[in-house]
């Protein structure tokens, strides 16, 4: 079979993508070899002749809602088999599902008047037939992937919408005792909280318990591998919830508008865990005061223990969780108890935050995830024999037990992937048309959400109600209290436990580990600062960071670590390299590493503002979209993605803009104003400045392409600021 590119057709409405398929269908003797009485498949290549059969498969690019929603029934005949699950996925960034059910029915499915619509000559009682069975694959692929999109409490207009076109069109139909049955569940099915697991308010609490800060013999009393099953099985059930739309950039982009304060719950459930899970091991690390030197270190090592059986478990969520919350500032700067950790349990500290690394975009832990996707357990392999030992023992108990595991990812790494698709590339093209070409892009992401939810499956845990009311009661320190209690613990330690020259060699070692150089560079030691989660304009904020791992416990679903790794480098790869992941609503979770007290965590969406903007929409974006998706922090194909924030409000509240190589001062001034909900008619009253370093900047003349006059050896930071 080869392929072969037959560029576009356009219709009215559409443009599509045409593909020749060239496929063999039959191989006969030719002249000579019948004359012999020789068969086609038993003669060598040069006695046969090879017949083909070369068929058009058409994929549409883009179209208006009307074009998309006939190309349902259509896909199969132009042989776009992935077309239906494609738009089912990504349509709610650019439809409702009422607008979508009225089309398909009302416009293509009424089977009395269809003859004169939109699908042409159905006069005969074949067709008919033909488009009824159209209807009903359509109808129940949207039921089998989608069903959620049915749940609309209390009156359910488009289920009943459905039901009674079921009753009309297909009656006794099975089709119509299911959408009944989806009914019924949906009328009376009580409502449920999604992250029932993790909620830490009192409410939650059964009668008598109250918000605590565990006692260490309490922590000590669970077993690593029995901990690490209670985390996997609460991300499990959590993750399985997610409902895929919820993750794309133009839905996710737009968490932080007032009105949108219920949007996608199911993605919020699962940040509000992984941060539950953060703060869970800087309060039983930090919680106590008067805990030794070396009693603190053992809870540091327990967790480290903890970290790795969910690495058997792959469960990547709670993994990063307590990576970050053990390089976070309030942890980090405890030098004396790091120095009490074990060599091997350091080394293994090592190993598991080398997964996370946000080189080259975060690859090792990508090709590691898509590695262990489907496989039936984990695939561990450790530098150090002792270490390599004990994963391939406890490896072997999991695979004794005869049950398969699934893999549960930090959600983040798609949350970013999919906020710089809709930041690069555009919502409509030329037309106004609807670009299908970016949710086929779109749907590579989900479709991967898709198979890990699915790959959840296997894993057959049962809950231990014990750790899970242990897990809920808790109490969160404050950023303040953590900070302050990380200083009283460091100050309280006794510095004359180990010589001079151990002390020497040890702070070398932990140097290595944390920063990869043989300098010690401990943080700055001045209280961290909360940054503001909004702005005095009452802007929405696309990545509000914290600067130290300590939060308000009644925020729940503030960020929780900030970890600090290697010194920023200013040439950092990757869509969103030095901010690596998951964003609450009003918090973030990154890996930026350029000063321990400065440091943030966020999540996955939290770097950038990807909404479906309207300078998108509008056009002030080129049409033609580079092959090259432009990223943060580096210049591709004459495209870029900046950060801008505006001057008065904190460097972690930014939003991301495309520029090209056309663009000039005041369009990207405008944009950022748009950007920041500002009056984009008051571009003359603001410059745009490039942050160069600390006491260095670059200010750029009114009419300077952005682009060519820019610093790109530095970070790709901006400023709006109001002129004098």
């Amino acid at each position: 079979t080869t392929f072969q590119d037959g560029g576009e057709e356009v219709e009215d409405g559409a443009v599509y993508n045409v593909t020749l398929k060239k496929v063999q269908i039959q191989q006969a003797a030719n002249k000579g070899a019948r004359w012999l009485g020789g068969e086609g498949d038993q003669l060598p290549p040069e006695h046969t002749v090879r017949q083909y059969e070369t068929s058009k498969i058409r994929a549409i690019k883009a179209g208006t809602l009307e074009k998309l929603v006939e190309n349902l029934l259509t896909a199969f005949g132009d042989a776009d088999f992935s077309y239906i699950s494609i738009f089912l996925a990504t349509y709610r960034a650019f439809a409702s599902p009422r607008a979508v059910l009225e089309l398909l029915l009302d416009r293509f499915g009424n089977l009395e008047t269809s003859s004169h619509g939109e699908v042409a000559n159905l006069n005969s009682l074949e067709s008919e037939m033909v488009l009824r069975v159209e209807i009903a694959s359509v109808l129940r692929a949207w039921l089998d992937q989608c069903s959620e999109d049915f749940r609309e409490p209390p009156d359910y207009m488009c289920l009943l919408k459905l039901l009674d076109y079921l009753k009309n069109n297909m009656p006794n139909s099975d089709m119509e005792s299911r959408v009944q049955n989806l009914l019924k569940q949906f009328q009376n099915q009580e409502v449920e909280a999604v992250d029932g697991f993790c909620s830490t308010s009192s409410s939650d609490l059964v009668d008598g318990e109250e918000l605590e800060i565990s006692n260490p013999e309490e922590f000590s009393s669970f077993q690593d591998h029995v901990v690490a099953e209670q985390l996997t099985y609460m991300d499990v059930m959590l993750f399985r919830r997610v409902v895929p739309y919820h993750c794309l950039g133009s839905i996710w982009s737009q968490r932080d508008k007032k009105e949108n304060k219920n949007l996608a719950p199911t993605v919020r459930a699962t940040i509000t865990q992984f941060n539950a899970v953060t703060k869970c091991v800087i309060s039983t690390i930090l919680g106590i005061r008067d805990l030794k030197i070396q009693q603190r270190a053992k809870i540091i090592e327990k967790w480290i223990h903890i970290a790795h059986e969910c690495r058997i478990l792959k469960n990547f969520s709670s993994l990063r969780a307590i990576i970050s919350a053990l390089q976070s500032n309030s942890i980090y700067r405890l030098k004396t108890t790091w120095m009490c950790v074990s060599k091997d349990i350091l080394l293994m500290y090592e190993e598991l935050s080398e997964i996370f690394s946000d080189h080259d975009n975060y690859l090792t832990s990508r090709e590691l995830l898509m590695k262990e996707a489907t496989s039936k357990f984990a695939n561990l392999d450790s530098s150090e024999k002792e270490n390599q030992k004990k994963s391939q023992k406890r490896l072997q108990l999991q695979k004794n037990k005869g049950v398969m595991q699934g893999t549960v990812p930090y959600l983040g790494t798609f949350l970013t992937d999919l906020i710089m698709l809709d930041t690069a590339l555009q919502d409509y093209v030329e037309g106004g048309l609807i670009n299908f070409e970016k949710r086929r892009r779109e749907f590579e992401v989900i479709a991967q959400i898709k198979l890990l939810q699915s790959s959840c499956n296997s894993y057959c845990l049962i809950p231990d109600q014990k750790f899970i009311q242990w897990f809920r009661r808790q109490r969160h320190l404050t950023e303040e209290e953590s900070y302050k209690l990380s200083r009283e613990a460091e100050a309280a330690a006794d510095t004359n436990i180990l010589s001079p020259k151990s002390q020497k060699s040890m702070v070398k070692r932990i140097s290595t580990l944390f920063l990869g150089t043989d300098v010690f560079t401990p943080p700055k030691e001045q209280p961290p600062k909360s940054s503001p989660v909004g702005g005095s304009s009452g802007e929405s904020t696309d990545s509000a960071s914290v600067s130290s791992c300590e939060f308000n416990h009644s925020e729940t679903e503030d960020v929780c670590v900030t970890p600090v790794s290697s010194p920023e480098d200013p040439l950092k790869k990757g869509y969103d390299s030095d901010k690596g992941s998951i964003s609450s609503d009003k918090g973030s979770i990154s890996n930026k590493g350029s000063d321990s007290s400065k440091g943030s965590i966020s999540d996955p969406g939290s770097g950038s503002d990807s909404g479906s903007s309207p300078t998108r929409d509008s056009g002030s974006v080129p049409s033609s979209v580079p092959r090259v998706l432009p990223v943060y922090n580096r210049q591709n194909g004459g495209s870029c993605i900046i950060r801008v924030s505006m001057d008065g409000l904190h460097a972690s509240v930014y939003k991301s803009i495309l520029i090209t190589n056309q663009d000039r001062i005041p369009d990207v001034t405008q944009r950022a104003l748009l950007k920041h909900n500002l009056e984009p008619d008051a571009v003359e009253d603001y410059e745009l400045v490039q942050v160069i370093s600390e006491d260095k900047e670059l200010v750029f003349p009114r009419d300077a392409n952005v682009f060519y006059g820019m610093n790109s050896h530095v970070n790709f930071d901006f400023i709006l600021r109001k002129k004098a």
